[in-house]
């Protein structure tokens, strides 16, 4: 058994376009935890035999053409808990899936992008932010250990781009959306990229314009943070921009961190182990 639990968030952009990429993504680095964001698949579309084979149980929460998220665990089936950020049940989008898989609570989250701004869909934007802190400060109290991961659309400092100047009317770095997550990390998470790499210039995202990935001229708005019950336990943390670079890419590139195994943890994940993963049954936003 692996002395370490390895989590990771990618927003794929596209499950069935890039389900190549995925799948090689899968076998290759092995993550226990996969969150993944912006499927843009109806839940009858998800390639559940596909994830299947790979060796990972699956819970997902489709949208046709737009949005999506999904939990994959190696070698066992996620335990879903909720699978819609509270605070507005008319909120259809499909953007949150909180599950637990391997000892961990895991909620995956792709928080919405908000441009144009000012207009609805940053207001949007700053509502779901604002729901989103006021549930995970349950969670944070839970005592349970969690990790928030996925697509924050969040760029946190100018540390965290290439060039802010030409981005600064940009709804990744307004002030509020800012300010709404410094407001979540100062509940107590940490940012696991930056703890392991306080000074690095690090990217998760890359758009298809003006050679931005051939210049590296990134962004970081990919993020897994930890609550105190996790934090003790961060080992390391990373981004695979190998991914980044494949033909026909995501825009971005999976990050991961990997945290050190408690003796329950390492009991449970033997246990899974030893049995094939179920086929979930898909079922659609509440």
């Amino acid at each position: 058994m692996p002395r370490h639990l390895k989590i990771a968030t990618f927003n794929v952009n596209g499950i069935r376009t890039r389900l190549p990429h995925l799948l090689q993504w899968l076998a290759q680095e092995k993550p226990d935890v996969a969150c993944l964001q912006e499927l843009k698949a109806a839940d009858e579309g998800f390639p559940r035999e596909e994830v299947e084979r790979a060796g990972y149980g699956a819970l997902w929460v489709g949208q046709r053409s737009w949005n999506g998220v999904a939990v994959l665990a190696r070698g066992a089936d996620p335990v879903e808990s909720r699978r819609a950020l509270p605070g507005d049940r008319a909120d259809a989008q499909s953007r949150y899936l909180e599950v637990a898989a391997h000892g961990v609570m895991v909620g995956c989250l792709y928080l919405p992008n908000g441009n144009p701004q000012p207009g609805p869909k940053f207001d949007y934007k700053l509502r779901w932010f604002e729901r989103l802190i006021r549930h995970a400060r349950g969670l944070y109290d839970s005592g349970h250990p969690v990790v928030l991961a996925g697509d924050f659309n969040v760029v946190p400092t100018d540390e965290d781009i290439y060039d802010p100047k030409h981005w600064r009317k940009d709804a990744l770095l307004q002030p509020e959306t800012r300010d709404c997550y410094r407001r979540l990390l100062a509940q107590g998470w940490i940012d696991a990229l930056r703890a392991v790499h306080p000074d690095a210039r690090i990217y998760t995202f890359w758009d298809y314009f003006r050679q931005h990935w051939q210049r590296d001229a990134g962004l970081r708005i990919d993020h897994l943070l930890l609550n105190p019950q996790l934090q003790p336990r961060l080992a390391d943390a990373g981004v695979d921009r190998w991914v980044r670079g494949l033909e026909k890419a995501s825009d971005h590139a999976p990050v991961w961190i990997k945290l050190r195994r408690t003796a329950a943890g390492t009991a449970a994940s033997k246990r899974a182990a030893k049995s094939k993963p179920a086929r979930p049954a898909a079922s659609g936003a509440s």
